[in-house]
């Protein structure tokens, strides 16, 4: 076969680096943003942020001249702009200035005015209080359960073999308290030499469940609620009893919520019978879990909506919004040496990153406003007025494409007067009505919660009865579906739910 070249014309679609970045920081969640924004500072030295906690310290210009941060010279007077200082030009952010999402933004030659991402306008600082020059409060030290009981052995055994053995089965505890292990098991790892009889493992762990908190030590949930019981002071010796015989042998019953059996075994009424259901309730199944040092995750919203006399308004939330601009003294050295070196690089990544930010910001806005405008319902009335809405909707109204407002709802939250709730929970898919209509997923889970917290605890509602009760308010929906956002809710069975 003979070689030859031939010219071909075809199309294809390129991303540039500056659209991937923005596609990048629009999926970020808050939390990974900022981590991003870290990360980038540490590599390029043409950003900064006019957040920064050491803002107000005192920098050297470059041409050596001293700069306080707070906009004052050393003597009180506020300095003249220096050429440095006029290349760091500041922009408020506003949420009509920016492109959409999906419009080309590419074109790095923009003038100063572009240079900078600062959406609070500067506001006249307050004279610091005496708590501001006060040293910083420790956090104090979380006393973990192993240190707990063992400052209870400390000050009751004297022996130190005694305490060796206890400290050895408070090693062998979980995070809830429980024995993980048998006895036969730690004493079948002890070394040979230490003549440790199984006895002595076995008086250790009375003298753990005898102490602080109640329960501890036991190898199951029945003997952690009888420990626990026997301990109780103040019930009568009836009601103690048939306690006692309810978690040491009929507690799957209890569970089960089976009170029919449970009087046929245990040969009672129902109000001995919820006397002793009173006083399981009072037990803790998990002691230890108190002691649990994991800490609490805090959800931070993207937005806030507020009533005002013109209806509802949507504002970004300033506080996770990071402050950008370009680093005064590098824009300088840049402009003299007219643009030349790996400066100049830098530049054009720092001026794509601010741009991409406030572009960012403003789509959250958009997307915000949008959902805001046709769930007007639900934040008036709350869950169950929420309207049916997909994401193409959305999509449609602002110009955008789908996988672009799926991106913006994915890990962003809006702080309403009903709570905190992701962008996602606005969506839900609809279920049809007796009246030709459209009911929300998520209006009907509500109506569900709803009317199961307003049953009667001794005869609850079964899902085909609240089918039927549906039903009578024009929402068609099966039996199966009832159960399936009913487990979505996490709201346990009917016979679960059945009380005396």
């Amino acid at each position: 076969m003979k070689q030859s070249l031939q010219l071909r014309v075809s199309q294809h679609l390129a991303l540039t680096p500056q659209l991937q970045q923005s596609i990048r920081l629009l999926q970020l969640s808050t939390l990974e943003l900022h981590q991003e924004i870290e990360q980038i500072l540490a590599d390029n030295p043409m950003l900064e942020r006019t957040d920064d906690p050491l803002d107000n310290a005192v920098r050297l210009l470059a041409d050596g001249a001293v700069n306080v941060g707070n906009g004052t010279s050393p003597d009180g007077d506020i300095p003249a702009e220096s050429p440095a200082q006029s290349a760091d030009v500041e922009s408020s952010f506003e949420s009509g200035d920016s492109p959409n999402t999906e419009g080309s933004n590419t074109d790095g030659n923009a003038d100063n005015s572009d240079w900078s991402f600062d959406d609070v306008a500067r506001t006249s600082k307050s004279s610091s209080s005496d708590d501001d020059d006060a040293r910083p409060q420790l956090e104090a030290h979380e006393v973990t359960l192993r240190e707990h009981l063992l400052e209870q052995v400390s000050v009751t055994v004297r022996e130190l073999r005694d305490r060796a053995l206890l400290e050895l089965i408070i090693d062998a505890l979980d995070d809830n308290g429980y024995l993980e292990e048998s006895l036969e098991e730690i004493h079948a790892r002890l070394p040979e030499e230490l003549e440790i009889e199984p006895e002595e493992l076995s008086v250790a762990l009375h003298m753990l469940q005898s102490f602080d908190p109640a329960g501890i030590g036991a190898r199951d949930a029945a003997e952690c609620l009888a420990l626990q019981i026997r301990r109780m002071e103040g019930i009568a010796f009836v009601t103690r009893r048939m306690a006692l015989n309810i978690v040491e042998n009929h507690l799957t019953l209890f569970a089960q919520r089976d009170f029919n059996k449970l009087r046929k075994a245990l040969d009672c009424d129902d109000e001995d019978l919820r006397e002793a259901q009173a006083v399981i309730r009072q037990c803790n199944p998990h002691p230890g879990a108190a002691f649990a040092s994991d800490a609490s995750d805090y959800v931070v919203p993207d937005v806030i909506v507020k009533r005002t006399r013109n209806g509802w308004q949507v504002m970004l939330n300033h506080e996770v919004m990071p402050r950008l601009r370009v680093n005064a003294m590098y824009a300088s050295i840049l402009k003299q040496n007219k643009g030349e070196g790996s400066l100049g690089t830098q530049l054009q990544e720092a001026k794509w990153l601010i741009k991409n930010m406030r572009q960012r910001f403003d789509t959250i806005l958009r997307v915000a406003q949008a959902i805001v405008e046709r769930q007007r319902n639900f934040f008036s009335h709350g869950a169950v007025a929420m309207r049916p809405l997909v994401l193409r909707e959305i999509a449609d109204t602002l110009g955008l494409h789908e996988s672009t407002i799926s991106r913006v709802t994915t890990q962003k939250y809006m702080l309403t007067p009903h709570g905190m709730f992701e962008l996602k929970y606005f969506f839900g898919s609809h279920v049809a009505t007796e009246a030709g209509g459209e009911a929300s997923s998520t209006a009907i889970r509500a109506l569900i919660k709803q009317l199961i917290g307003a049953e009667d605890p001794k005869t609850p509602f079964s899902d085909s009865k609240i089918a039927d009760m549906l039903a009578e308010q024009g929402i068609v929906v099966a039996r199966r579906t009832v159960a399936k956002y009913r487990e979505a809710l996490k709201i346990p069975p009917v016979n679960l739910r059945k009380s005396l």
